[in-house]
């Protein structure tokens, strides 16, 4: 029998890498990851959200659509996919069950070190939550990546216009109303996710510091970033293009006046982080003129 193998649970933040990442470890022969990146487990049976098996329903319909021409590789990796999409709408309308949930992550694994879920939702959880997962196998890990606030948020914004775009493009004033409602105090799960101290503090409450790695994206998507990474994980480095973007998005720059604002909002997130880690990271430091 195949050891238990590390467990990944890359926890967010929101657009501050993750999909890039989980490309990057997809790729690397000593980690196994199933086709869904974002399995929203727990955040579904800790919340009793709904879109998650929603999304998963509409995603099936999708694949299962043969569309001719398709290659080989193609059709291979549908195949695949349909298949870890159904497994995973069956766990998510049965009651939480650890057992099954790891069953599904190792399920097709060979002698690979590490399995993963990378699954941003899970930094909105609560510490008695993050707790029970560190629990669930023997060598359990926490990667939280941090990236520039008001570039995150940002990013985080456009996303979610796009989303609600029903022709799935949006216009500029789209992301603006949004942005807006998140710095008056609406879009409330959009301002939990710019909680760094919030999230950071659950996960020090709830794991031993060997268990977490707090990473920030800038650093972390570069040869020494990633060699950090995996030396966390307690295996290789592995080649990565560095150049690669995954899921960047509709570009749309920042006016002035909307970063400013952003900044000011987001400041006790850059105060926070400073006094964590004795100083900004220099990427997130701003001149009075760009804040």
């Amino acid at each position: 029998m195949a050891q238990s193998p590390t467990l990944l649970f890359c926890v967010g933040a929101t657009k501050a890498g993750t999909s890039w990442l989980y490309s990057y470890f997809a790729g690397h022969p000593a980690f196994y990851l199933r086709s869904v990146k974002e399995l929203h487990y727990f955040y579904a049976h800790e919340t009793e959200a709904s879109w998650p098996l929603t999304w998963l329903k509409n995603h099936i319909a999708e694949f299962r659509e043969d569309i001719p021409g398709t290659s080989a590789e193609r059709a291979a990796y549908r195949t695949v996919r349909l298949r870890d999409c159904r497994e995973l709408a069956k766990l998510l309308r049965n009651p939480l069950d650890e057992e099954a949930y790891v069953a599904y992550l190792t399920r097709w694994r060979a002698n690979q070190a590490v399995v993963g879920d990378f699954s941003p939702s899970y930094g909105l959880l609560s510490t008695e939550r993050l707790r029970a997962m560190a629990r669930i196998l023997p060598d359990v890990r926490f990667l939280f990546v941090m990236r520039d606030p008001v570039a995150r948020l940002w990013s985080n914004v456009r996303m979610i216009a796009q989303r609600r775009d029903p022709k799935g493009g949006f216009e500029a004033q789209s992301a603006a109303d949004i942005l807006d409602q998140v710095l008056t105090g609406g879009e409330i799960e959009m301002a939990q996710r710019s909680d760094y101290r919030g999230i950071i503090e659950r996960l020090q409450a709830a794991v031993v510091p060997s268990q977490l790695k707090i990473s920030v994206y800038e650093e972390l998507l570069s040869g020494p970033g990633l060699r950090d990474l995996c030396g966390f994980l307690d295996i290789a480095p592995h080649d990565a293009d560095l150049s690669k973007r995954v899921h960047e998005g509709v570009a749309l720059e920042m006016t002035p006046k909307q970063c400013a604002a952003a900044y000011t909002w987001l400041l006790p997130q850059y105060k926070f982080v400073e006094q964590m880690m004795g100083q900004l990271p220099p990427s997130w430091q701003r001149t009075p003129a760009e804040a």
